[in-house]
């Protein structure tokens, strides 16, 4: 059986409303029987001694739908938000509007975002960024990989792009926890898999993986020893071995494999698709949450390989999740308006927004580069 999937419960019973939740019991054997309850779109678990815990998202052991309420943090989309990370000294969140050639920050406290947002025009695309340690921000844009020492400032280069200019650029990316900068590319022609992830540390820019269409959903596990990466085009994530002191991804494997788009597929069809592997950011228990891009919801997906959630979206391209707020049970995602239909639009308005909901576990703070 591929990775990713697991049996089905041999029955499941859905209950009537009962003091306005509707209850479903879901069976593998019933000694282990599961309670589930889904109250005003947040996802509950009751225990068989009838605990019934409140507010927040709760995971369960078994793949099952959540469909938390959404709180939506801006009011004007963006083209396609990627990248998002929480900026803990600052209690912003930070991300980038790819086409709209701009990065954005806003200040937010609870679910709500205070003031206006800023934003840092660019002359072209943010494909990623992360914090700087001791100040500062480095951005990986079409041409190359920048650094500013504040918000607006001057931009230093600090490697080259390795490639055709024209045809490819970067875009997902983010620190390890050493403070090196790993960015990965992407073909936009999308015919050939000639995207790279490239890290750069004290000693130049590296090429460490390659035979991708687009690089996407880097992570790393809580103990950093184990890396993600995945290719969109593929519908496929990734897994590897870290070495921490040096870098080195080894022992390529697949940590999860989506079904592929059925030809000719559009929003509205009737053929079901379930999206394709975009950015990811893992929690503190270990599991790779990913943005599953055309597919409206994240997934959930345990260090095994299993999928133990999946959570819907406000819009039908999430693009990027990342934890924050002070004890990180803040999940905000990106999302993606720019090149999507009018009849998608219509149901999904507050796509290329940035949204949030609260989660029982938290995530792991953002890393930043070190600057030798």
């Amino acid at each position: 059986m591929a990775k990713g999937w697991r049996e089905p419960p041999l029955f499941t019973i859905v209950s009537a409303r009962s003091a306005s939740v509707l209850w479903v019991v879901s069976f593998c054997f019933f000694e282990n029987a599961v309670f589930v309850g889904i109250d005003r779109g947040t996802f509950l678990k009751r225990s068989k001694d009838g605990a019934m815990p409140s507010g927040t998202m709760v995971f369960m052991n078994a793949p099952a739908l959540s469909t938390p309420t959404w709180t939506r943090i801006t009011t004007e989309p963006d083209g396609l938000g990627e990248s998002p990370f929480w900026h803990p000294q600052e209690q912003r969140l930070y991300w980038v509007d790819i086409p709209g050639r701009r990065i954005a920050r806003v200040t937010v406290q609870g679910l709500q975002a205070q003031g206006s947002v800023e934003y840092w025009p660019l002359t072209q695309e943010p494909g990623c960024l992360a914090p700087v340690q001791g100040g500062g921000l480095v951005m990986a844009l079409r041409d190359g990989i920048y650094m500013a020492r504040e918000w607006g400032g001057d931009l230093q280069l600090l490697a080259a792009a390795p490639y055709d200019t024209t045809q490819l650029r970067f875009n997902d990316g983010k620190c390890d926890a050493q403070g090196r900068f790993w960015a990965g590319s992407l073909y936009e022609p999308k015919g050939q898999a000639l995207g790279v992830l490239y890290r750069l540390d004290g000693q130049g820019l590296h090429a460490e993986m390659d035979g991708v269409v687009t690089a996407n959903g880097l992570a790393w596990s809580p103990d950093g020893r184990s890396a993600y990466w995945a290719d969109t085009a593929a519908h496929q994530v990734r897994a590897f071995d870290f070495d921490p002191s040096s870098g080195q991804l080894t022992h390529g494997r697949v940590f999860y494999q989506a079904a592929p788009k059925p030809t000719g597929w559009a929003w509205g069809s009737a053929a079901p698709y379930g999206g394709r592997p975009d950015g990811a950011a893992v929690d503190a228990e270990g599991c790779y949450w990913s943005a599953q891009y055309e597919g409206g919801r994240l997934l959930r997906i345990s260090p095994k390989g299993d999928v133990l959630v999946e959570v819907s979206t406000p819009a039908l391209c999430p693009t990027m999740p990342c934890f924050g707020g002070p004890d990180f049970k803040t999940l905000f995602i990106t999302t993606a308006r720019h090149g999507r239909s009018q009849a998608e639009l219509a149901q999904y308005p507050g796509s290329g927004c940035v949204w949030a909901v609260r989660v029982e576990v938290p995530g792991l703070p953002v890393n930043g580069l070190v600057v030798l």
